[in-house]
Parts: structure tokens; sequence; C-alpha cells
């Protein structure tokens, strides 16, 4: 693998748990200095606890993504303070499922403030600093829903196929700039959010998965790392579905 003499510094939103938290400790093994971001204090602390016992780099950054200001503040204390920002993972999301016509405006709304909104903000806030390093990569991560749809989530499944378009179009943006824009679309992963789903769903979900499995949030992690390399740099605008042959 070609690797850069510069320590890349990663953002990570949702980082506190789950996936996030994975992706954190994946970058942060691989040399990069790892940036946490999420409301929850004290499961960050942890987080980055435990990546420092292992001898890796990290810091934390308490905010609600939700916020625009408060996120593009955590953005621009991170650059301020780390002196650079090159890779941006927004992870971070909620679910409020139900049916269409019992859904509310609100649970709508806050889907998308948090799920697609907050990865427009973090996105245009890192930019400026990605350009003038002429080198970034972000990657959002979206969700196979997001491409095959699934009743009682209209909320969700619009939030993440937003996330598809919106980044072939941050793609096409800065595809000369030095700048890397990729999406990963989970399964079903085995996290804290499936993890109190109903068994009969968690059953329907391993029946329509070809490999009749939960995935795990390191097989995600795996998915990043890659679209945040050095050697992806010719890789932008792809979605890789890591959902064990859902949706193909």
């Amino acid at each position: 693998m070609v690797m850069s003499d510069v320590k890349r510094v990663a953002l990570v939103t949702g980082a506190s748990r789950g996936i996030g938290r994975a992706v954190a400790d994946r970058l942060a093994r691989e040399g990069r200095h790892v940036v946490l971001v999420s409301r929850a204090r004290a499961p960050l602390d942890d987080a980055v606890a435990a990546i420092r016992s292992r001898g890796n780099s990290a810091s934390a950054i308490s905010c609600d993504v939700g916020d625009p200001a408060a996120l593009t503040e955590a953005i621009g204390e991170t650059v301020r303070s780390l002196g650079r920002l090159d890779i941006l993972v927004n992870n971070a999301g909620i679910t409020r499922d139900g049916l269409m016509l019992r859904m509310s405006d609100e649970d709508f709304d806050e889907v998308i403030r948090v799920n697609l909104k907050s990865a427009f903000v973090a996105c245009r806030a890192a930019a400026r600093p990605m350009m003038g390093n002429r080198w970034g990569r972000i990657v959002n991560v979206s969700s196979i829903s997001g491409r095959i749809g699934r009743a009682a989530q209209v909320n969700y499944c619009a939030a993440k196929a937003g996330l598809i378009g919106m980044t072939k179009a941050i793609a096409k943006e800065f595809a000369t700039k030095g700048i890397t824009a990729n999406v990963v679309a989970p399964g079903f992963i085995e996290t804290d959010m499936t993890a109190d789903l109903p068994e009969a769903i968690k059953e329907e979900a391993k029946n329509i998965t070809p490999m009749r499995r939960f995935g795990q949030a390191d097989e995600i992690a795996a998915a990043v790392a890659y679209f945040t390399s050095e050697d992806a740099g010719f890789v932008t605008g792809e979605v890789l579905a890591v959902a064990g042959g859902m949706g193909m």
C-alpha cells in the first residue's frame, strides 16, 4: 500500500458506538489521528480511551450533528487545533420508523435533519481545508435501504437515498480538486440499533440477505478504510454495498 508521510486527520460522526466507533478504531489503527464526534460525551470518552490504550491517536468533540452551527464549529475547531482535516466520514444516523400515513412531519424532518442535512453541513465545512491541501476523502454512510426501499421507513430511505445523490454531486464538483467522495451502503449490521429489533424482523432480514447473516461493524469499517486510503485516489462517486448480497 502506498502511504503518505503526512499524518492524516479524520473526523467521524456518530462515532461513540456501532459502525462509527468501528470506523474510528480502524482509521486510528491505520495511523490517522481520528476526531470522534457524537452527542453523548461519556461513550465518546470511552471510545477515545480505548483507541489510545492501543497506542493510537484520537480526540473527541461532543456536539449535536443535527445543529448546523455546532457541527460547523466542531469541524472548524478540528482544523484550528490540528492544522488540517483530510478525511470526513458522515456516519451519524437515527430512525423514526412508522407507516407513511401515520408518520408525523416532525419524525420525517428529524430523520432528514440528522441523517442527510448534517452530512451536507459537514461536507460544506470540510471542503475548504481539503481544497487547501489538494487532498481529501469524504465517505458518506448510507444504507441498502436507500437503494431498495423498506416499508415503514419512508423518512430513513429518503435520507439514505439522498446521501447517495448528494455524494455523486459532490464527487463531480470536487473531482479536479484532489477530493474524492464515495458511499458505503450497509445492509443489516449487528449494532445497538438492530439489537432492539423484534426477533421476527431479524429473521426476515436474514432471510432476504443471500448470506443469511447480519454483517459486522468491522466489515463496514474495512470498506470505509479503503475509500479513505491513499490507494483510492482514482475512485469517486461510487456506492459500495456491504450487505451480504442484499439488493444485488
